[in-house]
């Protein structure tokens, strides 16, 4: 967000700028969302909901979530919220006490350190290699649990670095928490734009329900960010708490907004094959341009879409000490958006996101080229 401000005044200033900032896909919101939520309005379909959601809503979200993953949620074990984030948050606040620990995987999204932090927990950072694509295992994950350990986030496919859990560490994971009682939160922001294979759930164990609370957004599967149309699945007690929360801050996210997730989730999901296929090609081509860069080098990510570039060659040249000052320079003096990675929890990295055209592509990687080969 701080660097959409930082960027809106230099267009604002007339700057032409390349932007690999916004975290969110360049498609329109598919016709028949948009539809359901115009007919929403026009049937005045406009009042107060029950906090949690209308039935229906809750119901296309545990039918479309069983359909795909075979999970087995209830509509007293779903919430529709005001985006992902929203129920995330609501989450920590409800699970999380003063002093309990979290581990969160590094390179983390930018939000789960500090919400962790508001609710007093305490963020135990696990270390992914690069050298192996930043990939979270199960072993990783074991060695980090004490008997402190009330919870484990898992972004798979993950921001920023578009890394993916596989489907055996996945269900060690499942397991290890299930058997020590600590609550695993799934963020599933990104699961349908998994490239590595079949997406996969941490839903699919039922028999780990009870401490299994799945996150899910409809932001990044239907091009749908500006909405806020986001969820939680998770068990009884926990979705009750989180409805009692959720009723003391925004109560239910906007009525017609409901309507128009009903249509996404129920309705025909060509849209999401059609969006995933793009990524897949743009992630490509954006791959082979990093490549002609001199001194730049950048894992393949298997998901998600964000390419995390190691621009750690280029630190200590050319006045730039840190991932923040060369993205700010390259924002000033390239004009390329690009997010540090110290947002992410790391100091030699860049975040591209790359849901932008190919003509994009060509002259923000060309600005990048030129501007890093400046500073020697």
């Amino acid at each position: 967000m701080a660097v959409a401000a930082e960027a809106a005044k230099l267009r604002a200033q007339g700057v032409n700028l390349v932007d690999f900032g916004a975290g969110e896909p360049h498609f329109p919101t598919p016709r028949h969302i948009k539809d359901a939520a115009i007919a929403a309005i026009d049937a005045n379909f406009t009042r107060y909901t029950v906090v949690p959601g209308i039935p229906d809503v809750r119901k296309a979200i545990v039918e479309r979530h069983a359909c795909d993953f075979g999970s087995d949620y209830g509509l007293d074990e779903a919430i529709f919220t005001t985006g992902g984030k929203l129920a995330l948050f609501n989450t920590i606040q409800v699970l999380v006490d003063h002093g309990d620990e979290v581990i969160l995987p590094a390179p983390y999204w930018v939000s789960f350190k500090d919400i962790i932090q508001y609710a007093g927990g305490k963020v135990v950072i696990l270390e992914t290699s690069e050298a192996e694509s930043f990939r979270i295992t199960a072993d990783a994950i074991e060695k980090a649990i004490t008997p402190k350990t009330k919870a484990i986030i898992l972004n798979s496919p993950s921001n920023p670095a578009g890394s993916v859990v596989s489907a055996s560490d996945l269900e060690r994971i499942v397991h290890l928490a299930h058997e020590r009682g600590i609550f695993l939160l799934l963020d599933e922001c990104y699961v349908y734009l998994n490239y590595a294979g079949k997406p996969v759930s941490g839903g699919s164990f039922t028999w780990a329900k009870e401490h299994i609370v799945i996150l899910g957004s409809l932001s990044k599967t239907y091009s749908m960010t500006g909405w806020r149309a986001g969820y939680a699945l998770a068990p009884k007690a926990v979705v009750a708490n989180l409805s009692k929360l959720q009723s003391q801050s925004t109560s239910n996210a906007t009525s017609f907004v409901q309507k128009a997730a009903i249509a996404a989730l129920a309705g025909p999901q060509d849209c999401v094959c059609e969006f995933r296929a793009e990524f897949i090609g743009l992630r490509d081509y954006m791959l082979t341009k990093l490549k002609e860069i001199p001194g730049l080098t950048c894992t393949t990510p298997e998901g998600a879409f964000y390419v995390y570039p190691n621009i750690g060659a280029f630190l200590g040249k050319g006045g730039v000490r840190t991932a923040t000052e060369l993205a700010t320079r390259l924002l000033h003096e390239g004009h390329v958006v690009t997010v540090p990675g110290e947002a992410f929890g790391t100091s030699e990295h860049v975040r591209i996101s790359y849901p932008v055209t190919r003509q994009n592509i060509d002259e923000g990687t060309r600005r990048m080229g030129e501007f890093l080969a400046k500073l020697g």
